[in-house]
């Protein structure tokens, strides 16, 4: 497969992967169990935070080894404006947290499913960067190697973005009354993570320099959304070995998936 193959691939899985986990509206009739939501956030949560130590810290680190003993300093600065990126992003768009049932940013006219679907957009934007920004650097380095580390990330992101997929497209289910609303809501969720990646793309490759900021940005946006937002949505107080062990397999999934292909 040639590199922009595996670009134009990488980019395509992570929408794809939401939209087939929101087709199971189509076959469920109740919403998704508590249980059940406990293991698919906490899945998601663990894939990325392994996505974010693994494909994102350290290659952040290792590029800007020309720092010396003050590699970290990218990283570091990185991975707190991510974290600030995403505050911004709350206090700015209008959102509904279906587990905490709060509304957070402007008060606007807008329904409660309009702002599941953002709340769901804001956590899928750091994913698409998260992408963008690997393959970004791959092109840099013009080595399949790099693309296939890169399209490692964007197949673990796929794997927890089906069962996100259910989990967004279900709960829209009960909200809006319709199936084919509720396939649309969590299809559209997905569709900003193939367009993050894309500014991410041309962000990581036209600023080289810039590389080592960039991925660590990516990486503080994804543990900001799973520290403010996936662990306390799993409820994992309420089923501690579900929740638990769910966070755990993500991890290993997506740690072999980065080792085996990077």
């Amino acid at each position: 497969m040639s590199n922009t193959a595996m670009t134009v691939l990488g980019f395509l899985i992570i929408f794809v992967s939401t939209t087939l986990g929101s087709a199971l509206v189509w076959f469920f009739r109740k919403d998704i169990s508590e249980k059940a939501n406990t293991v698919i956030l906490g899945f998601a949560s663990g894939v990325m935070v392994a996505a974010s130590v693994w494909s994102l810290i350290i290659p952040s680190i290792e590029g800007a080894s020309e720092w010396g003993t003050w590699s970290f300093v990218p990283a570091l600065v990185g991975f707190l404006a991510g974290g600030l990126f995403l505050v911004f992003l709350d206090k700015a768009i209008p959102h509904f947290h279906k587990g905490t049932s709060e509304e957070e940013g402007p008060k606007v006219a807008l329904d409660k499913p309009a702002k599941m679907f953002l709340a769901v957009t804001i956590h899928n934007i750091p994913e698409g960067l998260a992408v963008g920004f690997a393959f970004g650097a791959a092109a840099t380095l013009g080595e399949s190697g790099a693309y296939v580390s890169a399209l490692g990330l964007a197949i673990g992101m796929a794997i927890q973005n089906f069962p996100e997929g259910a989990a967004v497209a279900l709960p829209m289910k009960a909200a809006t009354g319709s199936r084919t609303k509720a396939f649309l809501y969590g299809t559209a969720s997905g569709a900003v993570e193939p367009i993050a990646a894309t500014i991410g793309y041309f962000l990581a490759a036209a600023l080289t320099v810039a590389q080592p900021w960039f991925l660590a940005f990516a990486a503080g946006a994804m543990i900001f959304v799973v520290a403010e937002d996936l662990i306390p949505d799993a409820r994992i107080g309420s089923h501690p070995h579900l929740g638990t062990w769910g966070v755990m397999i993500g991890f290993a999934v997506m740690m072999v998936l980065d080792v085996a292909l990077g």
